[in-house]
């Protein structure tokens, strides 16, 4: 079976909202709706407005993504 490469972009989060979900400000000026990890959810890690953070993009729609890592 053949996995396809998501789109992996950095941005910064802009708002917090209910249910682990954030509004993220891309690079390239867009900004996607975007959701934690599993594993950022299971061990716990804070991501606050205006941290740098590193989303990989849905294959099916730009506008949502998930982060994968928040930069120190």
């Amino acid at each position: 079976m053949v996995q396809n490469q998501a789109t992996e972009v950095n941005g910064v989060v802009t708002q917090a909202l209910p249910n682990t979900q954030f509004k993220v400000n891309l690079e390239d000026g867009r900004e996607i709706l975007a959701h934690l990890a599993g594993k950022m959810r299971l061990y716990r890690i804070r991501v606050m407005p205006g941290d740098k953070v590193r989303l990989k993009l849905s294959e099916y729609n730009d506008a949502k993504g998930r982060i994968i890592f928040r930069m120190k």
